[in-house]
């Protein structure tokens, strides 16, 4: 195991939780307060905050508190960063695919012995 998890490791995980998608899509929407992320949940505020906690220190969401309201919004770069890494992994498996695609339509053209 890890001793110091990777950015794109705590993004993932954080990513892990159904609670925390859902936070991350409401966001992508726009920003919102703690209270408004927290509505459609069958959870204590103070369980939302915990799952805000790790979706910040993912550094998926950014807040600021001004007077009494915590306001939440997505951090575009770091789901660039997890955007481009899927990235690289699908051109990665989209050349392999194709080279075996290759080899199985030289293999059928050639006549058996």
């Amino acid at each position: 195991m890890l001793q110091h998890p990777q950015p794109l490791d705590l993004m993932f995980q954080a990513l892990a939780d159904p609670s925390r998608r859902v936070m991350v899509e409401r966001l992508s929407r726009g920003p919102a307060s703690v209270s408004e992320l927290a509505r459609p949940f069958a959870m204590s505020l103070s369980a939302v905050v915990q799952h805000l906690a790790v979706l910040e220190a993912s550094g998926l969401v950014r807040s600021e508190k001004i007077g009494r309201v915590r306001t939440c919004r997505i951090e575009p770069a770091a789901l660039h960063t997890a955007e481009q890494w899927l990235s690289d992994r699908r051109l990665n498996w989209d050349r392999r695919l194709d080279r075996l695609g290759d080899y199985l339509a030289k293999a059928t053209d050639e006549p058996s012995s």
